[in-house]
């Protein structure tokens, strides 16, 4: 992963186990074209939903619906949340996709 990915901060050990305490998430999705969409959000499948259907969705979708969403990471505040969604959207295509591997595997594994 490139220093630039790792711009993206994990969280902490106590966020990590208070994860369902958290109320803001990081959110990447994918659309149906492969582009990317980041942002963030209290309920990410909620916000999704919403993106899906064009109720309350970003204008992004009216031409490529989303997909899936493809990357979530909780922060324990909206501010965290803002800043990180800052940080991931200045990064390449490549280290997006970087990440999304990354956080693939964390899940496929259990870290």
């Amino acid at each position: 992963m490139s220093a630039s990915t790792a711009a993206i901060t994990e969280p902490s050990t106590k966020e990590r186990s208070s994860a369902q305490s958290q109320d803001w998430f990081l959110y990447m999705i994918e659309t149906e074209g492969g582009r990317l969409y980041t942002g963030i959000t209290t309920d990410p499948s909620r916000r999704f939903e919403q993106h899906r259907s064009g109720k309350g969705g970003a204008k992004f979708f009216r031409t490529d619906p989303p997909k899936r969403i493809c990357f979530q990471q909780p922060f324990p505040d909206r501010s965290t949340a803002s800043k990180q969604e800052y940080r991931l959207k200045r990064l390449s295509r490549k280290e997006k996709l970087a990440l999304i591997e990354h956080s693939m595997i964390n899940i496929e594994v259990g870290l």
